[in-house]
């Protein structure tokens, strides 16, 4: 596999309120496929663990399930609310969530498992799954074996993005073993879409002005310039989803 996970260095991680419509125009969704691949086949309830803007909590609630959305940040959840009114949204961690014992059937949790304590997290998720319920973890990860991507990554590991060859969850007991998935799809951007996936990363946010503008400058340049890329209204970024699943034994 090749490619970079796509988020910020977790001691950034509090500035993602900070950015949050940045971080809604710029950051893809996810596959049905994966989404379908988490899902226990008679999952009802579902909480949706560091929900973020709400990129999974919509795909959730299409499939016409109940959806409960927990986000530790007050930005994220103002967007998340405004999008989504009709969904229960609760502020709380991976650590400390904020639902009573046993109410959920799965839990899964979008870009943010890298973020949590896990000696905390694992227990507290059991807490409040149903008997058998699942943990469904999943990642979108820039796939760089196209050429603009690979500059786009080099771009941004010259600005502080860290390099990794994909996620390796944590999880064990009282989870039985983890499965592991990856799928494959492509994500429409247009330049301007582009500039908010790079201006949403914490490294990004937190640099001095200049230094901030500058990136971004580099981004629209890459985006003007590369063969690929140059002249076209919108263009696909190549993702490629790893997808991670556990059941409460």
């Amino acid at each position: 596999m090749t490619g970079t996970v796509d988020e910020p260095p977790i001691s950034a991680a509090a500035s993602f309120g900070v950015a949050a419509a940045a971080y809604e125009r710029g950051r893809p969704q996810y596959p049905n496929e994966a989404v379908e691949w988490l899902l226990p086949s008679a999952a009802r309830r579902v909480l949706d663990l560091g929900a973020g803007t709400g990129k999974l909590t919509g795909l959730l609630q299409r499939r016409g399930l109940d959806v409960v959305a927990v986000e530790p940040l007050s930005g994220m959840r103002d967007r998340l609310a405004a999008a989504l009114p009709e969904v229960t949204l609760l502020a709380g961690t991976a650590e400390a969530i904020p639902v009573e014992d046993g109410v959920v059937d799965a839990v899964l949790v979008a870009q943010a498992w890298h973020w949590v304590n896990p000696t905390l997290a694992v227990p507290e998720v059991a807490r409040v799954l149903a008997p058998g319920g699942r943990l469904g973890l999943l990642w979108n990860i820039r796939d760089e074996r196209e050429s603009w991507v690979r500059d786009l990554g080099r771009l941004m590991h010259a600005h502080g993005e860290r390099d990794s060859d994909g996620p390796k969850p944590a999880v064990g007991p009282p989870f039985g073993p983890i499965e592991h998935r990856e799928v494959a799809w492509k994500h429409w951007l247009t330049r301007a879409s582009l500039v908010d996936l790079v201006a949403s990363r914490s490294y990004v946010i937190t640099l001095p002005r200049e230094e901030r503008d500058a990136v971004l400058a580099d981004v629209r340049r890459l985006a003007d310039t590369h063969p690929d890329l140059a002249g076209a209204e919108r263009f696909p970024l190549p993702y490629l989803t790893q997808c991670f699943r556990a059941d409460l034994r």
